[in-house]
């Protein structure tokens, strides 16, 4: 295929930065548009560009040090570069135009802009995208294999401290999004909206308009590094994913026995060869590169990630795959319910569940998308038996034989990282009608309270719908308030508690569950809850977190009315010494800054109050803290990218980023959405050309100077 002069592409493209610097990017082709978004995400942030490459190429240990040779290892087995070449010579003539635009738009920024030193990746590849074809923020599929697993099998030159850098999952209930569909039936404009809101790590992705002659039309949330708009709309439906738990992935536990020189594994009565390869790690240390070479193994199941109860283990995953990418891309050219649903039938998309809505009225939802058929005798949440056929994989399911709802009767749906039993929020369980591997969340308090929320409202307009993503009601307190203050009130006079916490539980009963920058209730209650954690810590399975109800109920079962307010008053205790009170507002303590550096926080510097909690406490908008290094609590996760759409003859939309467009510290677009931000307030999403060039700041060409 005949290359095309980058100099000649650049021309084609035209980058409109409107007032909040989102690029707009217009071109004559399909594969124009994605030069001209590789160009001005290059120039908002090239660094998250090359960071996750390094990432899925298992190079991150030549950056940062031994402390992430397993994760490259893990990397570097699981996302197959030699596959990822093989897959580009095999795609399609259209999406090899897209693989070779987006590569010569990151080199064409590179080449125009000689200051950006990219730490490892001097040059870019067309065959790269296709080691990243799933755009979930837990899209590494592993099947639960543990890091001792990996050691067991791959010694490494890395000490222990590697274990809190590895790539593991977070339970869903922590990181979370939220997904609402409303039909017309339900809106008073008589139009579907769409809420858009995933909860992942800040900064994981950035926001754009693809605008081609070919029909592309596409707004919204891209991760770092890729050509498609992940969760988003175009100009006839919309699509917002949140993580699913749907099992996709499995490890086998092969019989293994030394052959000579290499190994076999035993399976159907016959022993087969073990394929191996050797991998180089390259890491750097005192400065210097080190290189260590390791022998990797393959079974017909997948690569060999480690050792268990004297078992190999192999994983059968699809963690990358052609036709990923082709469906990531598809999706956002869809044209009706019908196209969108043939889309959905390339059963690629493997690490969420799918929210829909269009223009012409439809609302949908499906759990999942990549399953595969197994036997349901097997439970395959353990290392399975690798010696059988029994336990092979057995084709995949239809998007139909999936747990999924199109325009229920009620008129909404709703996932927040929940049961898909409550997508509609009818109590009905119909778990037993399908394998436990298909739908295995439980509910948590968010889902529950948006349940309630949206069951209450009779007719939504896109206003009142972004309210509704924002209120601050945090439902875990419905159910753990009650008994502590049933326990207080039935404490004799003569206890030291009952003097000792009036004050505190007045301010709880007086509360009404909303955190609030001014909410003293809100500190004294979220730090109330983590001194029960703390004191159950070990006793409860950590994967109960994962039902996040029951797993509430058993920290209530398991702590003592009495020692409830023991713990009451140590959490008092802890914020007197650590703040000189307990009176201290929510906002006090809970901030939003955004870092030179991300996630190196500073007191000193300044700061917004946050009314915003973690999605634990049943809180809608979700706003997870860490209290590395500071003495308050800054955001790094949570409400990334937030939109709301309005479908019909024209879209209306609003939309809100952390923080702002740039990663470059000193851009206006650094922080200029973070008062927003903070307040749950969205700003108007300019998606057509008339709105966008009245609100232009910018418009050049890639590689020209912005015409101002």
């Amino acid at each position: 295929m005949e290359k095309n002069d980058p100099d000649l592409i650049a021309e084609r493209v035209t980058i409109i930065r409107d007032n909040w610097g989102i690029p707009h990017i217009y071109g004559k082709s399909d594969a124009d548009v994605v030069f001209g978004l590789m160009y001005a995400q290059c120039e908002d942030g090239f660094e998250q560009v090359e960071q996750n490459y390094l990432e899925k190429m298992g190079r991150l240990s030549e950056v940062y040090g031994p402390s992430y040779l397993y994760t490259d290892l893990l990397n570097r087995q699981v996302y197959d570069s030699i596959a990822a070449r093989e897959d580009y010579a095999a795609a399609p003539l259209w999406l090899k135009k897209l693989l070779d635009a987006f590569a010569d738009g990151v080199n064409f920024f590179l080449l125009n802009n000689p200051d950006k030193k990219p730490r490892i990746l001097k040059r870019f590849e067309p065959w790269f995208p296709l080691l990243f074809t799933d755009g979930g923020y837990t899209s590494m599929q592993t099947a639960g294999i543990r890091l001792k697993d990996i050691q067991q099998l791959y010694p490494l030159p890395a000490d222990d401290e590697q274990a809190s850098v590895f790539n593991f999952h977070q339970p869903a209930s922590l990181n979370g999004s939220n997904a609402f569909a409303i039909s017309p039936t339900k809106t008073l404009s008589r139009k579907s909206l769409l809420y858009i809101n995933p909860h992942v790590r800040f900064y994981f992705r950035t926001e754009a308009h693809l605008v081609s002659e070919e029909g592309l039309n596409a707004y919204g949330a891209i991760t770092w590094g890729q050509f498609f708009v992940f969760q988003g709309f175009n100009q006839h439906c919309g699509w917002m994913h949140t993580s699913t738990m749907a099992d996709v992935a499995d490890l086998y536990g092969e019989r293994v026995r030394k052959n000579g020189d290499g190994f076999q594994y035993f399976h159907n009565n016959s022993w087969k060869n073990i394929t191996e390869k050797e991998i180089t790690l390259r890491y750097i240390l005192d400065g210097k590169v080190q290189v260590h070479l390791s022998k990797v193994f393959q079974t017909h199941h997948g690569p060999v990630l480690g050792e268990r109860d004297a078992s190999w283990l192999s994983l059968r995953a699809n963690n990358r795959s052609l036709n990923g990418l082709i469906q990531s891309w598809q999706r956002t050219k869809a044209v009706d319910f019908e196209s969108f649903q043939e889309i959905l039938e390339l059963k690629s998309n493997i690490s969420t569940n799918t929210m829909y809505a269009d223009r012409k009225g439809n609302i949908a939802y499906w759990h999942g998308n990549f399953l595969p058929k197994r036997d349901t005798s097997y439970n395959w949440n353990l290392p399975l038996d690798g010696t059988t056929s029994a336990t092979e994989w057995k084709g995949l399911y239809e998007p139909g034989e999936l747990v999924h709802f199109i325009n229920p009767e009620n008129g909404w749906l709703q996932n927040c990282n929940s049961s898909a039993w409550g997508a509609t929020g009818e109590k009905l369980d119909e778990r037993a009608k399908y394998p436990a591997f298909m739908a295995p969340e439980k509910e948590n308090f968010r889902s529950l309270y948006a349940i309630k929320l949206l069951a209450s409202k009779q007719q939504f307009t896109i206003e009142s719908l972004a309210a509704l993503g924002f209120d601050t009601h945090l439902s875990i307190f419905d159910t753990m308030l009650p008994p502590l203050i049933n326990a207080y009130n039935s404490l004799p006079e003569s206890d030291p508690l009952t003097d000792k916490l009036k004050a505190p539980i007045d301010t709880l009963k007086s509360w009404n569950k909303k955190s609030a920058i001014s909410s003293v209730a809100t500190s004294l209650a979220i730090e109330w809850v983590y001194a029960i954690m703390n004191f159950q810590a070990g006793s409860i399975d950590p994967m109960e977190i994962n039902d996040q109800v029951n797993y509430v109920s058993l920290l209530m079962q398991r702590t003592s009315t009495l020692k409830q307010l023991e713990l009451l008053d140590l959490a008092i205790k802890g914020m007197e010494e650590h703040f000189g009170r307990w009176k201290i507002p929510w906002g006090e303590m809970n901030r939003f800054q955004r870092p030179l550096n991300e996630g190196e926080f500073d007191d000193a510097l300044p700061s917004y109050p946050v009314a915003m909690a973690s999605a634990f406490f049943g809180s809608l908008p979700a706003y997870e803290v860490t209290w590395a290094s500071s003495k308050k609590g800054y955001g790094y996760a949570g409400n990334s990218f937030v939109a709301v759409v309005e479908f019909g003859d024209s879209i209306k939309a609003m939309a809100i980023s952390t923080g702002g467009q740039s990663t470059i510290p000193g851009s206006k677009h650094f922080n200029d959405q973070a008062e927003l931000f903070v307040k749950g307030k969205l700003r108007p999403v300019y998606f057509y050309k008339p709105d966008v060039l009245r609100h232009a700041a910018s418009q050049y060409h890639p590689g020209k100077v912005e015409k101002k």
